[in-house]
């Protein structure tokens, strides 16, 4: 591939990325009225797409692949030291935030961020696990055979059920949501 070809792809990608690092540059100009670990994930977004249009500009004035690589494999590796930077942060400011709730004796729903991973990890494994199933029995039965009904309706039936557990979840979301007059303050 010709390095103008490179160029003009990686220029189009970063003008794409604009709905990524605009709000990012908007997060770093409010300052201190955002956390620090937002701040922080926004400084790692604009890295990576900053990486990106110097790797643009790199591709069309370098004779060779050594430098443009090079410059990508720095601004990609200073984006991941920044996002996980950011992510240690934003666990640090979570337990702060979490130690004043509980010093006020707020009780937070049992719906946390546990709870979500966990659901949509199931569903995901549950999604995976029917798909190779029926990988399985399409193979076993050949193209022609008698599972090939079961080969076209498997999409629907899994997209329904990622649909009834995306439901089902965010109703019991709501249920479990603290409304200001049903918080427990006392002791």
């Amino acid at each position: 591939m010709a390095h103008a070809v490179a160029a003009l792809g990686a220029a189009a990608l970063t003008a794409a990325g604009c709905v990524w690092y605009l709000p990012a540059l908007a997060d770093l100009r409010a300052g201190a009225d955002r956390p620090d670990s937002r701040r922080i994930a926004a400084a790692a977004c604009l890295t990576g797409w900053s990486g990106a249009a110097v790797l643009a500009a790199l591709l069309l004035v370098a004779e060779g692949w050594r430098t443009p690589l090079a410059a990508a494999a720095v601004g990609a590796a200073a984006t991941i030291a920044l996002r996980l930077y950011a992510v240690v942060r934003r666990r640090r400011e979570e337990r702060e935030a979490a130690g004043q709730w509980a010093r006020l004796g707020y009780v937070p729903s049992p719906a946390g961020p546990g709870r979500s991973r966990r659901a949509v990890a199931a569903v995901v494994g549950c999604g995976a696990a029917a798909a190779v199933a029926v990988a399985v029995l399409h193979a076993a039965s050949g193209p022609d055979g008698d599972a090939a009904w079961l080969t076209a309706a498997t999409p629907a039936a899994v997209m329904g059920v990622f649909l009834a557990a995306a439901a089902a979840y965010a109703r019991a979301g709501r249920r479990h949501t603290p409304t200001p007059g049903r918080q427990r303050v006392g002791r």
